[in-house]
């Protein structure tokens, strides 16, 4: 059932046996892996199902520096489906080595390994749509696939790495009728979560507080709640819950909201490889089942281990987009309409650079002396991207030259000053606004500096090309534009030592036995990959998790028990 919160009579208390706070991607999966177990679930979107500028709005905050880091209330969708309405699709498993405890990244290491989580990956890429859980090209492209680079081999620099994308899909769109027709599910839209309140004592959560922008108001008895909300927001739920918690819920040490990471990304220096545009396979396959798929570089983990690097990848890109001199039309019209882009993408189609007529001009030129080929891409865009089902993922142009920048994008090392911290506004609800301090440090630079130093010595030892980058600029390079995007991460960790951590490896919160956390709020590390892939997999295991512990089968179990 999905219905609207404002349905709800005023000082009502609805029970679940569990209530998800949040119908994103991460709360939509779990919503579904507990259904059909006898187990009564009502999970509370604050948005509509569509967009919704009141509810949107009560995303706004603080930054620090927006340089660094957009305001709160971009990149972020306050509705069903959460922020796979907006998102770009790239699906993207974690890697072995970010489970582990590496002793040149300060604190990491996760409390699960990548074989625990491994089992859940599979229904993930199911329910984001990205076809086999397969990230290895040279068996998900099939024997017919031309090489990434041919003539290009090496142990050091990985050229199998995949990424695979979804439609994308739109959770809230795509698991509607699901959710809709369920018996045992009941969605609330418009419903917002004001405070988790404690029994006395702290141990466990009693009821949730419901408030709707109407005004109406409520409450939510549970045998455990989740909150899915995003790495922002629930580190603020978590936060402004305090009155059983002066501190707030979870933070007796000073945890919650620190080691916020993004990742660290842009586009550096030049590649030249030998060869003819045909010896490069850099823009999108399309795998046997019909997923759209783009292979990458990366640093083999030993080789991570030896030189002491955090994962990062880069991929094949196009020159930088404000800089006519490309003389590329689609580039030039891409930027000549970035105003007509949203805010998500607009951002990296404009560096800063002043619109000066001179500047206009020259793209205005690249745009009527490339027809062909501009003509062709918005063929090309409208019929693959725009009406087609499953969408092509992102702009990717014929290369005559063999020459392309890298687009990096790495692992931040997590540091606890890297932080999200209530500040003395308050919403329209009375919540306290989010204050966003997203940190960088020199080692974060260092190591992609590293990392392309790598990747030049094994090109120029293979014969296969030169990478060049200007080592002055690269600083500057990597964060033109901030904090990546929307990858909200951290805010909540993972781990088994109380006093550096939110949650448990169940990702229960350490000090309320039956409060949990999913998301990439509880990521230990940010991996190279994009989150949600991940986020979703967590998700399922603790839908496994709550399912042993809540369900009516499990409780007989437990009964059945010899003392």
């Amino acid at each position: 059932m999905i219905t609207d919160a404002n349905t709800i009579d005023n000082g009502a208390c609805l029970f679940a046996d569990v209530c998800i706070v949040g119908g994103g991607a991460a709360g939509i999966s779990l919503a579904l892996s507990l259904s059909g177990q006898g187990l009564k679930i009502v999970l509370l979107e604050s948005g509509q199902a569509g967009e919704h500028a009141p509810s949107q709005q009560l995303y706004a905050g603080e930054v620090a520096d927006e340089r660094l880091h957009s305001p709160p209330d971009k990149y972020r969708q306050r509705r069903m489906g959460g922020s796979t309405t907006i998102w770009g699709g790239r699906c993207v498993p974690f890697d072995e080595i970010d489970f582990e405890a590496r002793d040149y990244l300060p604190h990491s290491g996760w409390p699960i390994s990548y074989a625990e989580l491994l089992p859940f990956y599979p229904q993930a890429n199911t329910l984001a749509e990205a076809g086999r859980f397969n990230y290895d090209a040279d068996d998900a492209l099939g024997p017919q696939a031309a090489p990434f680079i041919r003539r290009f081999d090496s142990s050091v620099v990985r050229t199998n790495s995949l990424e695979r994308f979804s439609c994308p899909t739109d959770f809230g769109t795509r698991y509607a009728k699901r959710l809709r027709l369920a018996p045992d599910i009941k969605v609330l839209l418009g419903a917002n979560c004001t405070g988790v309140r404690l029994e006395a004592g702290g141990r466990s959560v009693e009821e949730l507080e419901v408030t709707t922008l109407a005004g109406r108001r409520f409450r939510v008895a549970t045998r455990a709640a989740v909150l899915a909300a995003g790495g922002l927001e629930t580190a603020r739920l978590l936060l402004a819950s305090n009155d059983a918690a002066p501190a707030g819920i979870g933070n007796e040490h000073d945890v919650v909201g620190r080691y916020y990471m993004c990742h660290i990304a842009g586009n550096v220096g030049a590649l030249t490889l030998r060869g003819t545009p045909d010896d490069v396979r850099h823009g999108y396959e399309i795998a046997p089942e019909g997923v759209y798929c783009r292979r990458r570089l990366s640093i083999a983990a030993e080789q991570q281990r030896r030189h002491g690097l955090a994962n990062t990848v880069a991929r094949l890109h196009f020159p930088r987009i404000t800089d006519p001199s490309h003389r590329n039309g689609v580039l030039s019209g891409l930027f000549l309409a970035r105003r007509l882009i949203s805010y998500e993408y607009a951002k990296r189609l404009n560096d800063g650079t002043a619109m000066t007529p001179g500047l206009y001009a020259k793209h205005l030129f690249n745009v009527v002396s490339d027809p062909i080929d501009t003509c062709g891409f918005l063929a090309h865009w409208v019929g693959k991207r725009t009406l087609a089902q499953r969408k092509f993922p992102s702009v990717i142009l014929r290369n005559r030259s063999n020459r392309f920048s890298l687009e990096m994008h790495g692992e931040q090392a997590p540091r606890p000053d890297s932080r999200v911290t209530l500040s003395e506004r308050r919403d329209s609800l009375g919540m306290p606004q989010l204050r966003v301090d997203w940190r960088y440090g020199s080692e974060d630079i260092e190591s992609v500096r590293r990392t392309l130093d790598l990747m030049a010595q094994e090109f120029e030892h293979n014969g296969a090309g030169r990478l060049e980058y200007d080592r002055d600029t690269l600083e500057e390079d990597l964060m033109r534009f901030g904090a990546y995007g929307g990858h909200h991460i951290g805010t909540a960790r993972m781990g088994s030592d109380v006093r550096t951590s939110v949650v448990n490896a169940d990702c229960q919160v350490h000090s309320v036995r039956n409060l949990f956390v999913a998301g990439s709020a509880v990521f230990p590390t940010s991996s190279q990959a994009n989150p949600t892939l991940t986020l979703i997999a967590l998700s399922l295991r603790l839908g496994k998790h709550l399912s042993r512990r809540l369900t009516p089968k499990a409780r007989a179990q437990m009964e059945l028990a010899p003392a």
